[in-house]
């Protein structure tokens, strides 16, 4: 039975989802949904996601894909394709977490989008790609306001349509 991944991606209005290999917001809430949504599940991302969060995140599985072989790290399991990090989590539920090259290789793979959608344009290097709602159909959605922000965001899911 193959995997079943989840793709877990924060985006501006622009599809941005980074700077400089980090999150061009502050949005504890988002962290909090995060933690929420993978803990106790395997976490797929790229070797600069790790190096950005710099340690292996609690409570999950941390599977990191690196073009360098000899690439480790303590507390994390390195992988040197997409195929072998989904060879590790069997038929398990695993989120793919990034960055923007790890989510443009996952799409076709993935079941599922869990997307936090910021109602706000920031300076970005680093983009998702485009949602073609021909193979994606909104299942979820929560809107929410951050007061110390001053934008709205929403976590919205989409399922994979057959």
């Amino acid at each position: 039975m193959p995997a079943h991944l989840t793709i877990v991606v924060a985006i501006d209005t622009h599809n941005g989802i980074g700077i400089n290999n980090t999150l061009p917001w502050h949005l504890p809430e988002d962290l909090a949904h995060f933690k929420r949504t993978t803990s106790g599940h395997p976490i797929i991302m790229g070797r600069k996601t790790f190096d950005s969060i710099g340690r292996p995140l609690p409570n999950r599985r941390n599977i990191v894909i690196t073009r360098n072989a000899e690439w480790q790290h303590a507390g994390v399991e390195a992988v040197t394709s997409i195929a072998a990090a989904k060879e590790l989590v069997g038929d398990q539920q695993a989120f793919i977490i990034g960055g923007g090259q790890i989510f443009t290789d996952t799409l076709a793979d993935s079941d599922r989008l869990i997307v936090t959608r910021i109602d706000k344009a920031f300076d970005c290097d680093a983009f998702f790609p485009a949602i073609d709602l021909t193979k994606w159909q909104e299942t979820a959605r929560e809107e929410h306001h951050s007061e110390a922000n001053g934008f709205d965001y929403a976590y919205i899911t989409y399922e994979r349509i057959s």
